[in-house]
């Protein structure tokens, strides 16, 4: 734990995910302070350490070098994780690294070892668990707004916007180690973690709507949680529109949760009292910055020695959900979660 009252980050990588998290910074996270902006692409580097104040780097190794900083942000395509997360603990660092922690559960391992082996802060970010709309249905459902849960439907869905270019990475599986699943369907499968418990079991189907997509574009599963309950999982990524409906619906004895998106991004309580509907999260809250409320909560635990809201070992609940959704999908059966 330092001494000082900010903490100072280095970006390694400067592409979109960059960009949210700088901005989360700015909103939520003032402990934190970018000295240092690394990236292949050396305008994209010149051009983060423009925004933050950093010093631009093309490699992890000069800038370990050359600047000063306690902490790296980690924001690379899936399949090179592994080594800059291991350099950066073998240097002394604290790590926050975006999801998944790596494509294999073998490299995980080894990420995680040499995390407990550097002994310093490490965060896998997964920014649904800071989500607004996932914390307060967290809490309902633990003050029994609305009974005993009985099943959740899941919904991520979008149009094919303009980073999915014919080139984007996340179309080349190697590369994303899957398709929906691994990727953005995380953020979905995480909040029904927070509120069912731990998924047991998957049965899975997948389809390739997304032409262009090695990976899977579009997925329809059933989860069984440990508590014995079921929800419904489909993610989708096709087709040049989005409309409105629903990311979340958990239904209970008492009462239904309805995590809305589109325009109005509210979340709504339905029970007997509220027929039509209670707003329990505007729009306005649903959409503060997830990554800065992430961001700050690993400050706090650089700073101040505060328990992360979430350990790393807790993402490789999506990462073996989706890795279960696709053996499944090759066997026909339901498959074990955890072994």
């Amino acid at each position: 734990m330092t001494e000082s009252r900010t903490i100072k980050m280095a970006f390694l990588g400067c592409g979109g995910i960059a960009q949210r998290h700088w901005l989360g910074i700015q909103t939520h996270a003032p402990q934190v302070q970018v000295t240092a902006t690394i990236d292949t692409d050396p305008d994209r580097a010149a051009g983060m350490a423009e925004q933050t104040g950093g010093k631009a780097f093309s490699s992890l190794e000069a800038a370990l070098e050359q600047s000063d900083f306690e902490a790296v942000n980690i924001m690379l395509p899936h399949h090179v994780h592994e080594e800059p997360t291991v350099r950066a603990f073998a240097a002394g660092k604290h790590v926050v690294l975006e999801k998944p922690m790596a494509t294999s559960l073998d490299a995980c391992d080894r990420i995680l070892a040499a995390a407990r082996e550097a002994g310093t802060v490490f965060m896998v970010a997964e920014q649904s668990q800071y989500g607004q709309a996932a914390v307060k249905v967290q809490e309902l459902i633990q003050d029994g707004a609305i009974g005993e849960i009985i099943t959740a439907e899941a919904f991520f869905g979008g149009r094919v916007g303009s980073s999915w270019g014919a080139n984007a990475w996340r179309y080349n599986k190697a590369i994303t180690g899957g398709g929906i699943c691994i990727d953005g369907g995380a953020h979905w499968i995480r909040p029904l973690r927070m509120w069912l418990g731990e998924i047991d079991g998957v049965v899975a189907v997948l389809d390739h709507p997304l032409k262009e997509m090695e990976g899977e574009s579009l997925a329809h599963a059933i989860f069984r949680f440990r508590s014995g309950k079921y929800a419904s999982f489909m993610a989708l990524r096709a087709g040049a529109a989005r409309a409105p409906g629903e990311d979340f619906r958990v239904t209970g004895t008492e009462g239904i949760l309805v995590v809305e998106k589109g325009r109005e991004g509210r979340v709504m309580l339905y029970d007997q009292e509220h027929r039509q509907g209670l707003e329990v999260v505007s729009a306005e809250e649903k959409a503060v910055s997830a990554y800065g409320l992430e961001l700050a909560d690993f400050a706090q635990a650089v700073l101040e020695g505060k328990p992360l809201a979430a350990g790393p070992e807790e993402s490789l609940g999506e990462l073996r959900t989706a890795l279960a959704m696709y053996r499944s999908a090759e066997t026909h059966r339901w498959e074990k979660v955890w072994d």
